[in-house]
């Protein structure tokens, strides 16, 4: 099979269950999620192990799982920050216990401590914020004092719209024109011509996110009269401009989480990350950019949502 042939089969099916995922909320989305980040948790667990590294995995697995349902039972930051600083300083501790009781010196207890909380962050610590991003719009009081059932899946589309239309972009791009090497040693295949077709693509898309938010997070974006935090001045033209900023910082972030987890791939002398995806690759190869955008736009939109 192609590599288009490849992507086009996994956006066939996962794109329609994401977003139904995301449509539905609370424990629908909060369940998969623990579900991806145990797995990504295994398989930065599988790089290490490639490396002679043996993790706690099943305390970093628990780890990042707790992360991810923390953050749908306490969907504000200020009321996660707590339970998640918990998990992240109560498995620290016991990562330590069992290295001191169990591993043992000759076992690189350092490394193994290190990589099990790696995991926990990496991937659980990152989609804890799709819970958080997909409770904004109700916590922040953006549905315009009318809730609506598509305010969590629109705030969740952001990132994911930057990140997929960014990645086919660089794709298309960077296989029709991509000479000069973004990062040869790590990533071959990336070129410059992608990156900045990812960029482009990015910007385009948050552009267009905001246009179709505007019906939904009225207090945000402004609505039809665009006089939200994100829709003011010029008829709304200012705010696109600001949301196409958002989108090409969150296309870079997106290139940098791929090109992360190539570098550990790259280290543990890998092709994929496991076979979750029968001829895709792992979780960590769906997931990648992901785990970049999807923190950063709720940190965007808490702060645009903050603006005057």
């Amino acid at each position: 099979m192609s590599e288009l042939a490849k992507r086009v089969a996994v956006a066939a099916v996962g794109i329609p269950t994401v977003l139904g995922l995301a449509f539905l909320g609370g424990w629908y989305l909060a369940i998969p999620l623990a579900l991806f980040a145990a797995l990504g948790c295994h398989e930065v667990a599988r790089f290490a192990r490639q490396k002679g590294v043996r993790s706690i995995e099943p305390l970093g697995i628990a780890m990042a799982v707790a992360l991810v349902l923390a953050a749908s039972w306490h969907p504000t930051f200020p009321s996660y920050a707590p339970w998640a600083l918990g998990v992240l300083v109560a498995g620290s501790g016991v990562a330590l216990v069992v290295s001191l009781g169990v591993r043992g010196a000759s076992e690189a207890p350092l490394m193994a401590v290190s990589v099990t909380l790696l995991g926990a962050v990496y991937v659980g610590g990152a989609l804890a914020f799709a819970s958080l991003l997909h409770a904004l719009p109700s916590t922040a009081g953006w549905e315009g004092g009318q809730p609506s059932p598509w305010a969590g899946l629109v705030a969740v589309a952001l990132p994911l719209a930057v990140t997929w239309v960014g990645d086919a972009a660089a794709f298309f791009a960077g296989t029709a024109w991509g000479k000069a090497k973004l990062a040869p040693s790590i990533s071959p295949n990336k070129s410059w011509v992608g990156f900045w077709a990812a960029v482009v693509g990015g910007a385009a898309a948050a552009a267009v996110w905001l246009v179709v938010a505007r019906s939904v997070l009225e207090p945000l974006v402004g609505g039809p009269a665009g006089d939200g935090a994100i829709g003011a001045g010029n008829g709304g033209a200012m705010g696109l401009v600001v949301m196409a900023g958002v989108g090409a910082l969150l296309a870079c972030l997106a290139v940098v989480g791929d090109l992360v987890e190539s570098l550990l791939k790259r280290e543990a002398g890998v092709k994929d990350s496991g076979t979750f995806f029968p001829g895709h690759g792992g979780v960590m190869d769906r997931i990648d950019s992901l785990l970049f955008t999807i923190p950063i736009s709720y940190v965007a939109l808490l702060l645009l949502g903050g603006l005057p």
